[in-house]
């Protein structure tokens, strides 16, 4: 009977992608995140792979290199201008002029006509290269319309900027607000270039915070959507970051991103050359649910290059080389046309799976009823890993995968939880210790999840999966991922995996 209760309730994810399009993931049983949003603001996320979890599997993203000067230091950072080997932000392998960038834009637009959104996010702070940042929007607003522009910024320059970004119609915004408290922020940011003076310590924090708070309620006082981004930073602002995710709600923030510090000593950074930590994936886990009790998560966040590519988790950005692009024609016009039905496409297949979704949330396991409050009770939650290139199905070989997308599963429905880079398995020629060592990478990467859901798998993976208590699933290829994920959680629960009071009697038997 209760499994009979289960099957009906489907691939129900009250916690996960709402009918908005919305960014994934609040707390269990929490309303679909940006459902609170009025429509006209809906629209404007629902085709932006950065701010919905929704759209990141279906339109593609880039970022241009026109802002080399950074007016603030960081201790996680180190900027690099011609680099092609790291994925983190900072890191570009050209620096563009702005004229570059709207050929290079107008290129990529073309070949990849599910591209919606350009960004300007560094490789140093596109606010404190205002003449770069803006000759670079007026152009694009200009030639290419069709294209949603949006900008990254620590905030220390925005609120003199907020006419300018209304002008050229930037309507999302991301500021990276890592405190709201100046004894935190000088453990943080060693200095700040402020007013033709660099200012150390609490005081520099003290004016950096004043001006992000400032500048985000002029932002939302102008109907500019604002995200936080916030880097976890262990023991130094981990606790910290409740406080944070509470006061930019208040003033109007919708979404707050909470990203794991990269801290390797290669990359040197002074975080990482100190010795500091980055958090744990349970750690990170934990903090966005704690979070998310004040404000919608986002949880696919890439942390991408500042002159990032393609679909988020990929980088094309070798395809458009500044020399590659000067050898193509481009015929933008007819390129609009193309861009305007792949995208009307998608919108089509997104709004047919946003319809499933609310059918199935009226019969959610979960109803207030002793019953179901039970089932609740019963069976325990399952962490599931998802190889997947995109369309929100299951359709990557194991051995392809460069990320893995991680999903809860629980009587409660499906949530997103994140994702879980790792180096491919199957690299062509590559010697034995190579794979191997690869193979024993994603183990390591997977660890907490029960299950892997590919569209293929070789013998070897599957048996050392096995081994390490993850059991491989590749009977679910080009289904949809909640739907297969919420499917091998009712096997597991047939099975007699996930009961707890069993287990429970097991042990004290």
């Amino acid at each position: 009977m209760e499994l009979n209760v289960l099957d009906k309730a489907g691939s129900n994810s009250t916690g996960s992608c709402s009918s908005s399009g919305g960014c994934g993931g609040g707390s269990k049983g929490d309303q679909p995140p940006l459902a609170h949003l009025p429509a006209h603001i809906r629209e404007k996320v629902q085709n932006h792979p950065c701010y919905s979890e929704d759209a990141h599997h279906y339109f593609a993203r880039m970022h241009v290199a026109v802002a080399p000067a950074c007016n603030i230091q960081c201790h996680y950072c180190n900027r690099k201008y011609d680099c092609a080997n790291e994925s983190r932000p900072g890191v570009v392998s050209e620096l563009l002029t702005p004229d570059q960038a709207v050929k290079k834009v107008k290129a990529v637009a073309a070949k990849i006509p599910q591209m919606s959104v350009l960004g300007i996010a560094g490789p140093g702070d596109p606010l404190a290269n205002p003449k770069r940042t803006f000759d670079t929007f007026r152009q694009l607003s200009e030639q290419a319309p069709d294209i949603k522009l949006c900008v990254s910024t620590n905030g220390l320059a925005l609120p003199e900027c907020v006419d300018e970004l209304v002008k050229y119609n930037i309507d999302h915004v991301t500021i990276t607000i890592n405190c709201v408290d100046p004894e935190i922020g000088a453990k943080i940011y060693p200095w700040i270039y402020w007013n033709n003076k660099r200012i150390r310590g609490v005081k520099a924090a003290k004016i950096l915070i004043e001006q992000q708070q400032k500048g985000l309620e002029m932002l939302v006082a102008r109907g500019i959507l604002v995200k936080v981004n916030s880097v976890l930073i262990p023991g130094v602002n981990d606790e910290h970051l409740k406080e944070v995710s509470r006061i930019v709600k208040e003033k109007g923030a919708f979404l707050h991103n909470v990203m794991p510090l990269i801290a390797e000593p290669e990359h040197g950074t002074f975080y990482g050359v100190m010795g500091q930590r980055s958090p744990t994936q349970e750690e990170l886990q934990d903090l966005q649910d704690a979070c998310a009790g004040d404000m919608a998560m986002m949880r696919h966040c890439r942390q991408c290059r500042a002159d990032a590519v393609g679909m988020l988790g990929e980088d094309r950005g070798d395809e458009f080389t500044l020399d590659k692009v000067e050898e193509m024609e481009i015929d933008y016009a007819a390129a609009m046309v193309k861009r305007a039905a792949v995208h009307a496409s998608i919108k089509e297949e997104l709004e047919e799976k946003v319809a499933k979704k609310a059918r199935l949330a009226g019969v959610s396991v979960v109803t207030g009823t002793t019953q179901n409050a039970e089932i609740a009770r019963r069976y325990r939650p399952v962490l599931m890993a998802v190889a997947t290139s995109g369309s929100g199905v299951i359709n990557q070989h194991f051995g392809h995968a460069r990320e893995f997308l991680v999903y809860e599963a629980s009587p409660e429905g499906v949530r997103f939880i994140g994702h879980r880079r790792v180096d491919q398995y199957c690299v062509g020629n590559d010697t034995c210790g190579e794979k191997e060592s690869a193979l024993a990478g994603s183990i390591k990467a997977l660890k907490g999840c029960e299950a892997v859901l590919c569209s293929k798998i070789g013998f070897e993976p599957w048996s050392d999966l096995e081994k390490a208590g993850i059991q491989p699933n590749g009977e679910h290829a080009m289904e949809p991922i909640e739907e297969a994920v919420m499917a091998v959680y009712r096997e597991m629960i047939a099975s007699g995996q996930l009961d707890e009071e069993e287990a429970l009697c097991q042990a004290n038997a």
